[in-house]
């Protein structure tokens, strides 16, 4: 059974109730307030529930409450990122791996706020660019590669901090498509050059769509509108090295699925996170990277909790989980088996298991008893469940 937190995010939602939605009049949308609702409503009657039984011993246990399938609620991820990494599975290449981060400098993040869809879109377009096109050079890998990207817009203290987490095979295919090029045994691509390049890109898909008139300026960015303004404001972003990171080449099929599992499919903040409430003071426990990822607590007003935690909603419809090169959509089924053939022999015994442990149900759904298999046998409306309830006089008592 996994063990509910003392404290979640609904929690803190219920108790901020209406005002705090007139507290924030002045930038809260109809988007905040469903995200919102959503989280109130996750895993109570109020969406209904399911009765379930195992196939094996039998066990029946109480009503499991339906979930808001919201993809900014803290409760809703485990399940859609076990079906997720359970797709993924037979795609994983029996080789080594590296975790690649592009992170955007401080300067730009007020301009992404005003700007999340088209910003966030560039991040996760330019970075891959930068990967594709680095990796494809002959003096570093000559090689076409394949990776999975996550954008991710927070740091541990819930502040607005954009960066793409991209986690890449440490090879790829020869530009002929002949033969499988690994990377060294000690780095994937040089990072100078990743940073140079993604800077370039990055900036320079800014103007594109500057001069296109898709950027909006509000506030104290209205002056950035003028031409002139915002071409000498490029140019500072020159002055620094733009942050990439990369991780040495790591082991395994199974190793990249932690990887993955860890940065695919996640919220700002976890309900495992949070401390305590007390006098409309938020308490929560984050990794201080720069004193060797020690824990330490932070305390927030409510308000400013939940303004930090809405800072990171998604604008509808964007895709923050995206594949690239040989991994992407259109090139994937003629492309990834070429993949498995040229990598060796090895390759096969790692696609049938997967492939049938995709058939497989998920831990997810396993009986707490038994641990056999939970089927739904019966679905209920809010009100259905309200008829079954016990009648208020008990509940009270």
């Amino acid at each position: 059974m996994i063990n509910r937190p003392p404290l979640e995010v609904a929690d803190l939602v219920r108790a901020a109730g209406r005002g705090f939605i007139e507290r924030s009049r002045t930038w809260i949308t109809w988007q905040h307030l469903k995200v919102l609702r959503a989280i109130v409503r996750c895993r109570t009657a109020a969406l209904g529930g399911h009765l379930d039984k195992c196939t094996d011993c039998g066990y029946r246990p109480v009503i499991s409450y339906n979930s808001c399938r919201d993809r900014h609620c803290p409760k809703c991820q485990a399940n859609a990122r076990e079906r997720w990494l359970q797709a993924r599975r037979q795609e994983l290449l029996p080789t080594r791996y590296v975790h690649v981060v592009f992170t955007l400098p401080h300067e730009l993040a007020p301009l992404a706020l005003q700007n999340k869809k088209i910003l966030y879109h560039l991040l996760l377009q330019t970075s891959a660019e930068t990967l594709l096109e680095v990796a494809r050079d002959p003096q570093h890998l000559g090689a076409e590669i394949g990776f999975f990207s996550v954008l991710h817009t927070w740091n541990q203290k819930l502040e607005h901090h954009p960066h793409a987490h991209c986690v890449v095979p440490a090879g790829g295919l020869s530009l002929d498509h002949s033969r499988w090029v690994p990377s060294h045994a000690r780095f994937f691509l040089p990072i100078p050059v990743l940073r140079k390049v993604f800077r370039r890109k990055f900036v320079s898909a800014l103007q594109r769509n500057f001069r296109q008139g898709k950027i909006g300026f509000h506030g104290t960015l209205k002056p950035l509108a003028h031409p002139k303004a915002f071409s000498a404001w490029l140019r500072t972003l020159y002055r620094h090295h733009w942050h990439v990171y990369s991780k040495r080449p790591f082991g395994g099929t199974e190793q990249a699925l932690r990887y993955l599992g860890r940065y695919t499919h996640r919220v700002a903040i976890s309900n495992h996170r949070l401390v305590s409430f007390v006098d409309d003071q938020v308490s929560f426990l984050w990794r201080d990277r720069a004193h060797h990822n020690e824990l330490k607590l932070m305390p927030l007003s409510l308000d400013e909790f939940l303004r930090r935690f809405l800072l990171h909603l998604l604008s509808r419809g964007f895709v923050r989980i995206r594949h690239f090169g040989f991994l992407a959509n259109r090139r994937r089924a003629t492309l990834l088996p070429l993949c498995f053939q040229l990598l060796g022999p090895i390759s096969q015994p790692q696609i049938e298991p997967t492939a049938s442990a995709s058939e497989q149900p998920s831990p997810l759904y396993r009986c707490p008893k038994c641990g056999g298999t939970m089927v739904t046998i019966q679905t209920l409306t809010a009100a259905q469940i309200l008829l079954r309830s016990p009648p208020a006089s008990l509940r009270a008592a």
